[in-house]
Protein backbone atom coordinates (compact mmCIF):
# COMPACT_ATOMS: atom_id res chain seq x y z
CA UNK A 1 0.00 0.00 0.00
CA UNK A 2 1.16 2.98 -0.88
CA UNK A 3 1.15 6.51 1.01
CA UNK A 4 -0.34 10.28 0.06
CA UNK A 5 0.34 13.15 1.80
CA UNK A 6 -1.98 15.78 2.36
CA UNK A 7 -2.29 19.44 3.45
CA UNK A 8 -5.20 20.52 6.09
CA UNK A 9 -5.48 23.90 7.55
CA UNK A 10 -5.94 23.37 11.42
CA UNK A 11 -9.50 23.89 11.65
CA UNK A 12 -10.45 20.87 9.01
CA UNK A 13 -7.63 18.92 10.67
CA UNK A 14 -8.83 19.21 14.23
CA UNK A 15 -12.70 18.02 12.44
CA UNK A 16 -10.50 15.04 11.10
CA UNK A 17 -9.65 14.04 14.53
CA UNK A 18 -12.53 14.74 16.30
CA UNK A 19 -14.11 12.29 13.59
CA UNK A 20 -12.06 9.89 13.74
CA UNK A 21 -12.15 10.05 17.35
CA UNK A 22 -15.59 9.71 18.60
CA UNK A 23 -17.05 7.86 15.31
CA UNK A 24 -14.95 4.33 15.56
CA UNK A 25 -12.42 5.07 13.24
CA UNK A 26 -8.85 3.60 14.82
CA UNK A 27 -6.52 6.09 12.58
CA UNK A 28 -6.80 9.39 9.98
CA UNK A 29 -6.22 7.02 6.75
CA UNK A 30 -9.20 4.81 8.08
CA UNK A 31 -11.48 7.68 8.01
CA UNK A 32 -10.01 9.35 4.24
CA UNK A 33 -10.36 5.21 2.53
CA UNK A 34 -14.16 5.43 4.05
CA UNK A 35 -14.61 9.00 2.07
CA UNK A 36 -12.95 7.77 -1.12
CA UNK A 37 -15.42 4.45 -1.10
CA UNK A 38 -18.25 6.73 -0.17
CA UNK A 39 -17.20 8.64 -3.28
CA UNK A 40 -16.72 5.92 -5.79
CA UNK A 41 -20.12 4.16 -4.47
CA UNK A 42 -21.79 7.50 -5.35
CA UNK A 43 -19.98 7.94 -8.34
CA UNK A 44 -21.16 4.52 -9.59
CA UNK A 45 -24.65 5.31 -8.43
CA UNK A 46 -25.02 7.96 -10.71
CA UNK A 47 -23.61 5.92 -13.48
CA UNK A 48 -25.93 3.60 -13.04
CA UNK A 49 -28.83 5.86 -12.76
CA UNK A 50 -27.73 7.77 -16.53
CA UNK A 51 -27.64 4.11 -18.17
CA UNK A 52 -31.08 3.59 -16.61
CA UNK A 53 -32.41 7.14 -17.82
CA UNK A 54 -31.00 6.62 -21.13
CA UNK A 55 -32.34 3.28 -21.15
CA UNK A 56 -36.20 4.49 -20.45
CA UNK A 57 -35.11 7.32 -22.89
CA UNK A 58 -34.20 4.96 -26.17
CA UNK A 59 -37.71 4.63 -27.33
CA UNK A 60 -40.54 2.21 -27.13
CA UNK A 61 -40.07 -1.15 -25.26
CA UNK A 62 -40.72 -4.26 -27.25
CA UNK A 63 -41.67 -7.72 -25.41
CA UNK A 64 -39.32 -10.03 -25.29
CA UNK A 65 -40.37 -13.42 -26.64
CA UNK A 66 -39.32 -17.31 -24.92
CA UNK A 67 -37.26 -17.69 -28.22
CA UNK A 68 -35.49 -14.56 -27.17
CA UNK A 69 -34.53 -15.64 -23.61
CA UNK A 70 -33.01 -19.03 -24.93
CA UNK A 71 -30.88 -16.54 -27.86
CA UNK A 72 -29.60 -14.73 -24.40
CA UNK A 73 -29.12 -17.62 -23.00
CA UNK A 74 -27.19 -19.23 -25.41
CA UNK A 75 -25.04 -16.29 -26.34
CA UNK A 76 -24.08 -16.14 -22.35
CA UNK A 77 -22.92 -19.34 -22.39
CA UNK A 78 -20.95 -19.15 -25.15
CA UNK A 79 -19.55 -16.28 -23.90
CA UNK A 80 -18.86 -18.10 -20.34
CA UNK A 81 -17.25 -21.31 -22.44
CA UNK A 82 -14.55 -18.79 -24.07
CA UNK A 83 -13.70 -16.93 -20.98
CA UNK A 84 -12.87 -20.14 -19.42
CA UNK A 85 -11.27 -21.72 -22.21
CA UNK A 86 -9.38 -19.01 -24.03
CA UNK A 87 -7.29 -20.41 -26.31
CA UNK A 88 -10.41 -22.18 -28.54
CA UNK A 89 -10.94 -19.16 -30.36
Amino acid sequence: MKSINISLPDSMRAYVEEIVATEGYSTLSEYFRELVRQDQKRKATERLETLLLEGLESGTATAIAPQDWQDIRAAVRERLAKRSNPTEE
